[in-house]
């Protein structure tokens, strides 16, 4: 705690932030990025067109994680509930809405199908309890 009572959030305190899968998703989507607006280098359809998608909920959820355990619990996990809620509101927003008012958006129903498995391995890999267990 700080001396006006405020948690500092950094990424050296926020351990669920350091998780290798989630550096690593990070990485990657910035190379996508870059590659998008700046190298422009030939890469295959397929990670082109998906995998910025399969990338971008475990990177909003293990943001959320972090807040949530900043603010809330600092062992806690998402809830199932949210998770499916954030995939579906991305879902909906990306693939089902934002298409009827940008021609530069486009509906896939397999930005869909990357959306559920970027949630399932972020499920399954990633929102778990930090660390052994505190003794008592």
């Amino acid at each position: 705690m700080g001396g006006h009572g405020h948690r500092r959030l950094a990424v050296g305190g926020a351990p669920g932030l350091r998780h290798p899968l989630l550096v690593g998703a990070a990485g990657l989507y910035g190379g996508l990025w870059l590659n998008r607006h700046w190298l422009h280098w030939p890469l295959p359809a397929l990670v082109t067109s998906h995998l910025a998608d399969l990338l971008a909920l475990p990177l909003m959820l293990g943001l959320a994680l972090a807040a949530h355990r900043w603010l809330i619990d600092p062992r806690g996990t998402l809830p199932v509930a949210w998770l499916v809620g954030a995939w579906l509101g991305v879902s909906v927003w990306f693939e089902g809405l934002l298409p009827l008012w940008s021609a530069r958006a486009v509906a896939d129903p397999l930005d869909v199908l990357a959306y559920a498995a970027g949630t399932l391995g972020f499920h399954y890999w990633l929102n778990r309890p930090p660390g052994p267990l505190p003794r008592a």
